[in-house]
């Protein structure tokens, strides 16, 4: 009988779909209490007016609660998670076309391509491993 050892360095971890979701949801919650919270702060620093901020936060809650759903159920269903990664596809678009739409500050303009590109990778992600 032979044993192998592991080296734990060289393991990996598969990244689930549930902890996708989970991720997202994560960050769209902190997104939103964020721009609940410093609305008042955020509107200098990023360009959008206060109440902007407050709708946008507000939303992002309740999006997180979304998420969050999906993620817990057993089995996660398939077709919402497609449906949240066209949601999430969406949000790339809105925040692209806010670059463009809104009176934004430098900071806002890269604080909205950071969004899109890390909301963007979530899509993937989902869209991928729904098709599984």
């Amino acid at each position: 009988m032979t044993t192998r050892t592991q080296n734990p360095s060289l393991t990996t971890t598969r990244l689930t779909l549930r902890t996708v979701l989970l991720l997202d949801a994560g960050i769209s919650g902190l997104n939103g209490i964020a721009y609940l919270a410093g609305a008042a702060v955020l509107d200098d620093l990023l360009g959008p007016s206060a109440t902007v901020l407050l709708v946008l936060g507000a939303f992002l809650l309740v999006w997180a609660g979304v998420l969050e759903w999906v993620a817990t159920r057993k089995p996660i269903p398939t077709p919402l998670v497609r449906e949240v990664a066209i949601a999430n596809l969406v949000w790339v678009a809105a925040s692209i076309a806010a670059i463009f739409l809104l009176d934004l500050t430098t900071v806002g303009v890269v604080w909205c391509l950071m969004q899109a590109a890390v909301v963007s990778g979530f899509a993937v992600l989902q869209l991928r491993m729904a098709a599984r």
